[in-house]
């Protein structure tokens, strides 16, 4: 079942199941609970439930700079056990339909070059390759 996460869903299972997922994405990489982003006006979080447990993770920021009204997609994991399924597909649909219906002017996401089933369901979705390089300066 596909449900966006809000703060009524949010308890200590919820961000355990979140948590337990995402390490099949980055385990280095030390994570915020789901119940402090699922807070926020500015980032929309789309699940995707099988009975009790969170199985698939999709998320999208949303801002406004002076190139346009944007959103960026991250943090898509779907567990190993529910992958080839179209789970990631009803996400990324999700979030595309929910920036269309908040007016962005584009949705942006990016993943690693090895990602190569991601890779080709962003693309068949219709996200292109930008030509830019994106630059990162870890800050803690």
């Amino acid at each position: 079942m596909l449900k966006e996460l809000l703060p009524s869903d949010l308890n200590d299972e919820t961000n355990k199941q979140v948590h337990r997922l995402f390490e099949q994405l980055n385990a280095t990489i030390s994570q915020r609970k789901a119940s402090q982003i699922a807070n926020t006006d500015n980032t929309i979080f789309m699940t995707y439930w099988d009975d009790s447990q969170i199985v698939a993770i999709a998320l999208m920021a949303t801002y406004e700079v002076i190139s346009g009204h944007k959103g960026m997609i991250e943090d898509v994991v779907v567990n190993q056990n529910y992958r080839g399924q179209g789970i990631g597909k009803k996400l990324i649909m999700a979030l595309l339909e929910k920036g269309k219906r908040l007016q962005l002017d584009e949705i942006l996401l990016f993943s690693g070059h090895h990602r190569k089933p991601a890779i080709h369901l962003y693309t068949s979705l219709g996200f292109k390759l930008k030509d830019s390089g994106l630059y990162r300066l870890p800050l803690s």
